[in-house]
This record gives C-alpha cells, structure tokens and sequence, in this order.
C-alpha cells in the first residue's frame, strides 16, 4: 500500500478540491477481518478542506465472504446513515475504481474512541454512564430503522422475500451447502428457524444495520462517539438488529447484561420502544436472537475457511472459526425441547 501513497495524495487533491496534499501518516489499523482500515493523516492545501486530514481509508481485505457489501456499496449506506442523523464517521471520497491503490476504497472523517469490545465491556472508564450509553445505542438503532426502502443512493439494495426470517434461512443454507465440511447443529438451527419464523414485519421493511454489535461502535472517556461497519446493512426485520445486539455471543463475558454486555436486556428495549414509537415482543427478540448465533457461526465456519484453504493465511481468522462449538451450543440451548 505505501508505493501508492503519491497516487493517493493526487486522487485526494483532487477529490477535495486542493491545491496540493502531503501524505504524513499512512498505517493499518487493527481490527476489521473482513475489510483494512488504514489511518490516513494528511495536510491539505488549499479548497474547503485546507488544513489537517484525520481520517480513515477503508478498504477491502484479500478476500470477504458472501454477505460483505463493496466499497461503493458500503460508502452509499452510510451516507444515507450520516444523512438520516445517525451517529456516523462523515463520509467523504470514493474511489470505486482500482487505478489508485489497486482496489475500491473510501475516505471517511476518523473519531476518536476504541471499538475493542472487550475493553468497552470492562472498562469503567470508557462511557462511565453505563444507562446513558445504552439509550443512546437504543437512539442510534431506531434512527437507522427509520430510513425505509425508496431512500435515495439505495436502490442497489434488494428487497428480501416477503418474510425476511425464512429469506436469511434460504440464504444461510446455501452458504453451509457451499461450505466443505458438514455442521449437523447449524443444519438443526435453521430448521427450527424454517419451523417457528415469524411473519413479516408489521410495519414493514426497514433499514437493518446487521452488524449492530458491541465491538461495531465506538467509546470514549465521554460516551459513544461513531457507530461502524456497514457492510453488511440491508432492508429486513428491525428485530434482527436487536436479536444480534442482544446474542450472548457479545456480551463478553457479561451474561449478566444482556444488551451487548452494556445494560440490561428490558432497558435497551425500552429505550428502543421510546424512540422508535415501535412495541417490542420479547418472544419475537429470542426468535432473532437464535438466528443471531446461527448467522455467527455460519461467519466463524466462512472465516476460518477462508484460513484453512489458503486463501488469507491468518491467525485472526483461525481463533475467529474456534467460536464455531460454542455458537452451536448455544443454538441447541434456545431451541431444546421443552
């Protein structure tokens, strides 16, 4: 990436209207399995960004897996996020084309905060005002429900099947038929889905984030400062969001607080009520809530093929395929028999 640094700082002049930039730092940034992040500091001359660049390119990894969206396709998301008042990073350039740095990336403003989930979950220091947090994620979330099918720089994104619970089972069967190993207990997960999905949504499709985790938003001292990673956003069942934000599988360690290791499960969802103008059904959320861990371990088995065969050689991806067995006990737990 750094041989390109010289056609970056053209491609960023002209995209901001400069005279001229300075590249000063240039360097990956930890996280993100599925895409790069590299942070990108840089001194603009001239045009109505003149002065300091802190920002975030982020583009793809050596190889994604099937739900991930493109770059193009992400950066069209969460400008209609930033547009809709979501607590967003600001989008700001696009290069679709690979004649820059040899793949599609975006430009986005950078935040301060960490998105290390472990360390949102643990320390104290981070967004000390637990209860004031947990309403502002509730906030964020019915803000990104309210955008609805028909906004504009949406269009590329399709409709799911009229039931969107049986539209993801159709599709995470595929996946695991395109998988080279067999996974009994996932095969039982979506069969039970296929059995107990619920209808479609009353009020109708909205825009669901799908990735709406602690570990995708970022903290600070002061509270929550970016929600992050929209690749895999899309029209669906607003439960879904709230099923995956509340799976056990990240609430790190939390138990106990079952909103994203953060708060108490009825606080989000109150919160959530409040905002949304929307009534929640608890047994519509743990219905979600199995999907959530049956799409998490279809994502482990993808990652840790993606290790396995040779394709991204990768330790990350590798200890990512070990939350696998517990992701299936999870989901033979939710649907044992009573």
């Amino acid at each position: 990436m750094q041989k390109h640094r010289q056609a970056l700082a053209t491609f960023l002049a002209h995209a901001a209207g400069a005279t001229g930039v300075e590249i000063r730092t240039f360097e990956p940034l930890s996280g993100g399995a599925i895409q790069e992040n590299w942070h990108l500091f840089a001194e603009v001359a001239g045009g109505p960004y003149a002065g300091r660049l802190d920002a975030v390119l982020r583009t793809d990894a050596p190889s994604k897996i099937a739900e991930s969206h493109n770059r193009a396709q992400e950066f069209a998301v969460l400008r209609a996020a930033h547009a809709a008042g979501v607590t967003v990073p600001e989008p700001l350039w696009l290069s679709a084309d690979s004649s820059v740095i040899g793949k599609p990336f975006f430009v986005m403003r950078r935040l301060t905060g960490t998105a290390d989930r472990f360390r949102i979950v643990k320390d104290q220091r981070l967004a000390p005002d637990r209860a004031l947090l947990l309403r502002r994620l509730a906030q964020e979330m019915a803000r990104i429900h309210a955008i609805r099918p028909g906004t504009a720089g949406l269009a590329f994104l399709p409709e799911p099947a009229p039931n969107p619970a049986l539209f993801w089972v159709a599709r995470y069967r595929q996946f695991l038929d395109d998988l080279a190993w067999p996974y009994p207990g996932l095969e039982w997960g979506l069969r039970w889905l296929e059995i107990h999905a619920p209808s479609s949504p009353e009020n109708g499709l909205s825009l669901c984030h799908n990735d709406f985790r602690t570990g995708n938003f970022l903290v600070d001292e002061s509270g929550l400062t970016a929600i992050l990673d929209w690749e895999f956003a899309g029209w669906g069942d607003p439960l879904a969001d709230i099923g995956w934000f509340c799976a056990r599988c990240w609430r790190c360690g939390r138990d106990d607080l079952e909103a994203g290791g953060i708060g108490r499960r009825e606080d989000f969802i109150a919160a959530y009520e409040s905002a949304s103008g929307r009534r929640i059904d608890s047994d519509a959320i743990a219905y979600w809530e199995v999907m959530a861990h049956v799409r998490w371990a279809i994502i482990a088995a993808q990652q840790a093929d993606r290790h396995t065969s040779g394709v991204q050689p990768s330790l990350e991806l590798a200890l990512i395929g070990h939350a696998l067995p517990e992701a299936e006990l999870e989901i033979l737990r939710m649907t044992e028999p009573d």
